[in-house]
């Protein structure tokens, strides 16, 4: 794995020890989950937003709902659901 050092104020070095101290882990891990948690974020934020511009017309939204009306015709005669049996 690589390593890289970046800085961090003593504030939030203070948060991320007593997160890792109550959490029973590494200061390390601490930070690979709350970056991971903050790209979930980013991403549901972005998606939000692209949602709601396509809520805000009319007529992108209808062809939406056609194209996903469409692949979903289109996956229902896949025969995956005989696979679940």
């Amino acid at each position: 794995m690589a390593k890289a050092t970046i800085r961090i104020s003593d504030k939030a070095r203070k948060v991320v020890r007593d997160l890792a101290d109550q959490q029973g882990q590494s200061m390390q891990a601490v930070l690979d989950d709350a970056v991971e948690a903050y790209r979930r974020q980013v991403f549901l934020e972005k998606a939000n937003a692209c949602y709601a511009r396509l809520g805000a017309d009319r007529h992108e939204a209808q062809d939406a709902h056609d194209e996903l009306a469409e692949w979903e015709q289109a996956t229902i005669a896949d025969g995956l659901e005989d696979l679940a049996e």
